[in-house]
């Protein structure tokens, strides 16, 4: 069995290879069995721990993972540490044990990327972020892995301090991005809209989104999370990365469906449909896209055995 570092493997790996790796993934519809559990905080409904396991043609894959949000306050550690490992579908065995944040961050960003590529205005030239966290970086390269069309970023934050750490970063990196303190002026500007918040009270309003707008809803992984309003869910035709973990599972979904804003059947399809062209992506310039992206141990799979693949290269 190898020992993967995944922060490692990062630094020099085009976002393009895992992004393919999950459109090769959905396009073969092999989505297997996959299992998920979450254990949370007593009496604050805080995520502690989680763990996902997938089983398909492609191999077996088990992702351990903790959620610590206090960590960001003192910096010691990342708020999301996890292992994934790695099994043989033939026989069991196990080949690999990928560790390092970078697993967590290169698997939701390609899943918002691909929902990107297949949703978004093939033009798109401004990304605004809701969030300015650890997913965040790593959100913007990956989308403009998709959109090289994309030469401005806008960030918010809560803490503004954390925007314009982040807007520094990218200038660094020869982008042309702003911190923002006013987040409906930074999405009033957006032809993406990622959000990254972990929020239990919308960051996002749908009143702010311009026409043709595509909005990545990534934050909110329980009921109780919720980074959009009614409105966004309203104005937006909708998407999911795969309808089992998100219409019951993220507050973004769930609960409009719950109190009867939207019918389930108002999510128009998953990407195994959009890949497969099953199910009809952007129809016109000026639609509103909504992709919630709800993650799922299928997806680690897939990251893994493409992780995988590059190690052995």
């Amino acid at each position: 069995m190898r020992l993967i570092d995944a922060d490692a493997i990062a630094a020099k790996l085009d976002p393009l290879v895992l992004i393919e790796a999950l459109r090769t993934a959905h396009r073969d519809g092999d989505m297997g069995e996959v299992e998920r559990m979450l254990i949370e905080e007593p009496g604050t409904g805080n995520a502690v721990l989680t763990w996902m396991a997938s089983h398909a043609a492609r191999g077996i894959a088990v992702k351990t993972a903790t959620v610590f949000p206090g960590n960001s306050r003192t910096g010691a550690r990342p708020n999301v540490q996890s292992v994934v490992t790695l099994f043989d579908p033939a026989d069991g065995a196990p080949l690999a044990a990928i560790h390092g944040e970078s697993f967590t961050r290169m698997k939701t960003a390609a899943d918002s990327a691909l929902a990107a590529d297949l949703l978004a205005a093939g033009d798109a030239a401004t990304l605004t972020m809701l969030g300015a966290g650890g997913q965040a970086g790593t959100h913007v390269r990956f989308l403009r892995a998709v959109r090289p069309s994309i030469r401005k970023v806008l960030v918010w934050n809560r803490t503004h301090a954390a925007a314009e750490r982040l807007a520094a970063e990218l200038m660094g990196e020869g982008l042309e991005a702003e911190a923002r303190t006013d987040p409906e002026a930074a999405v009033s500007e957006a032809a993406i809209v990622c959000c990254l918040t972990a929020s239990t009270e919308p960051a996002l309003r749908g009143a702010w989104l311009k026409p043709g707008a595509h909005v990545d809803l990534v934050g909110g992984f329980t009921p109780a999370m919720r980074e959009s309003d009614d409105d966004v869910v309203r104005r937006g035709r909708l998407f999911a990365d795969t309808l089992r973990f998100t219409t019951a599972d993220c507050g973004d979904f769930a609960n409009p469906i719950a109190r009867g804003v939207i019918a389930r059947e108002s999510i128009q399809g998953d990407l195994f449909g959009l890949v497969s062209g099953r199910v009809l992506g952007r129809r016109s310039p000026g639609e509103i896209t909504v992709f919630k992206n709800g993650g799922g141990g299928h997806l680690d799979l897939m990251v893994a055995r493409a992780i995988w693949d590059a190690a052995l290269d």
